[in-house]
């Protein structure tokens, strides 16, 4: 699973890294207030909301922000969003899940369909490539909260089901259901994570060399700039070779 957790630390640095902010803590508003709508709007009886706030935090998003997408959900205002999950294959036949919210079906199909195709991608059926994904809470902690054995005690004591230890931080995995329990219990032990969150982790993997890595970035740049598009996953392995050429 090295390739998948090298794509996580991508993207979280990506995430801390950018410039447009404002797209990046809008998704995050969108997850917060639809979570705050299906649910309690206090993240004490919410996990979900409990989660959502958790990981924008972790992006610095603002407590105004934060704040503001829950009264929008209290206040009954703003669109009426529905999960889709689009599944597909991006270039060299990697796998590609792209979770979206939207208040219009017709155009975020649209708009998805158009990127698979732009990038050398095409767009499949639902099911078409979530068998080589299983659905996995991820808490992923910095290196300087511990040695691999002092995490992994952490985890076992909450509930985990495996850490990933590495010079760059430590990714804990544990089953859906249980994120939120888990992710309560490693805080009290660990103090603040890095993310928490529920991720596609592969079971299967591709590899890819630097030219189809490099192909496959931007494919999912251009999906990940659709404000519809919360989240985008990959099946993905490279090379430390590749990974530091990019």
């Amino acid at each position: 699973m090295a390739g998948h957790s090298k794509w996580a630390n991508i993207q979280h640095r990506k995430g801390r890294q950018d410039a447009a902010r404002s797209k990046l803590f809008s998704k995050f508003s969108k997850e917060i207030t639809v979570a705050a709508k299906m649910g309690d709007p206090d993240p004490d009886k919410n996990p979900r909301l409990r989660l959502a706030i958790k990981e924008a935090k972790s992006q610095s998003m603002p407590k105004d922000n934060i704040e503001r997408a829950i009264k929008k959900a209290i206040g009954g205002d703003g669109d009426a969003y529905e999960e889709i999950r689009y599944e597909g294959y991006g270039p060299n036949g990697v796998a590609v899940i792209v979770e979206a919210m939207t208040d219009n079906r017709n155009r975020t199909a649209s708009n998805v369909r158009s990127t698979f195709t732009k990038h050398g991608g095409n767009l499949g059926e639902t099911g078409s490539v979530g068998f080589m994904f299983e659905r996995k809470g991820e808490v992923i902690y910095p290196a300087s909260v511990g040695d691999a054995d002092t995490v992994m005690m952490a985890a076992i004591e909450a509930g985990a089901e495996d850490v990933e230890s590495s010079e760059e931080g430590h990714v804990i995995w544990c089953a859906d259901t249980d994120l939120n329990e888990v992710s309560t219990a490693l805080e009290a032990e660990l103090g603040e994570s890095d993310s928490t969150k529920l991720v596609w982790k592969p079971s299967t993997t591709t590899e890819l060399d630097l030219e189809a890595m490099q192909k496959l970035m931007k494919l999912v740049d251009a999906l990940e700039d659709d404000d519809d598009v919360q989240r985008v996953t990959t099946n993905f392995e490279a090379s430390d070779e590749v990974m530091a050429e990019l």
